[in-house]
């Protein structure tokens, strides 16, 4: 599958909640391209599209299983015509993502679930080998407050509340305030330690972890950031179906991006639609 990419197609990644809101010709191609497909741009428009340079939509699936797409890109080949015309492109000047805070921080969130599927589940070595991933971003006052020993109660609350979740099989709902049955963390000399319980309302999710980790700083600015919340997570949201049954060991760890990684600049996923996430 990675030689097929990287030699055949130009692979693409977009964030589908951004892509549908732009109106340039990127936006104006991305729904071409999901109006062959039968979709709109008011409602899911995940899944794997390939299309030629003229914007013809030539296979579609919504899967993640690579003998699946393997499929589709030998279909989408056949029907590819190599001596059509190539589009004219206008220079146009590209709609900004929502941008970190200036002089702020960009924290890798993985997340990972330990255990608990059933071996005989035939999509358990798929979900085990998952990892979730996302960014959490500080504002400018939040990093220099750690870079001074301090961990505010605004970055407890953003990193509970938005980024201790199991997104290893999908997109869940973030936590709301009423769902942090408890907070205890502390930094103290630069170890970051406690412990947390999540509860949705209907008590049929949540999660239980004890935090460790250590933040580092040099010349007033965070030069590490190693913190890893692990413990026991439960239940499963519309979009994360496919949960081990009970409780199950599950980890999330935070550390400090690349912010020079164009991968870093995507914004977290509790940015989308939500005024809140930095405040």
């Amino acid at each position: 599958m990675v030689k097929l990419l990287s030699t055949r197609v130009v692979p693409v990644a977009v964030d589908q909640h951004i892509h549908r809101q732009l109106k340039d010709a990127e936006g104006e191609l991305f729904a071409a391209v999901l109006k062959q497909a039968g979709r709109g741009l008011d409602g899911y428009s995940q899944g794997v599209y390939v299309f030629s340079p003229q914007g013809k939509l030539l296979a579609f699936s919504n899967t993640a299983d690579a003998a699946h797409v393997k499929q589709l890109m030998a279909g989408a080949f056949k029907k590819f015509d190599p001596d059509a015309p190539p589009p004219k492109f206008e220079e146009q000047a590209k709609p900004a993502l929502v941008q970190p805070p200036e002089g702020g921080l960009i924290l890798d969130v993985t997340a990972k679930v330990l255990g608990g599927y059933d071996p005989a589940d035939p999509r358990s070595k798929h979900h085990m080998n998952s990892l979730g991933r996302d960014h959490l971003w500080l504002r400018k006052d939040e990093a220099d407050a750690l870079a001074a020993g301090r961990l505010p109660e605004s970055v407890q609350q953003r990193l509970v509340r938005y980024h201790l979740l199991d997104n290893t099989r999908g997109e869940p709902p973030m936590w709301g305030l009423s769902e942090i049955k408890k907070l205890e963390l502390t930094l103290v000399n630069g170890r970051l330690s406690g412990s947390v319980l999540l509860e949705a309302k209907t008590g049929d999710r949540g999660y239980y972890a004890e935090l460790l980790g250590f933040v580092d700083a040099k010349e007033g600015r965070v030069t590490r950031f190693d913190v890893l919340a692990r413990g026991d997570f439960w239940g499963e949201s519309t979009f994360t179906r496919g949960a081990p049954r009970g409780r199950y060991p599950f980890a999330v760890a935070f550390t400090l991006a690349d912010p020079e990684r164009p991968a870093s600049k995507v914004p977290p996923q509790g940015t989308r639609g939500n005024r809140s996430y930095l405040k």
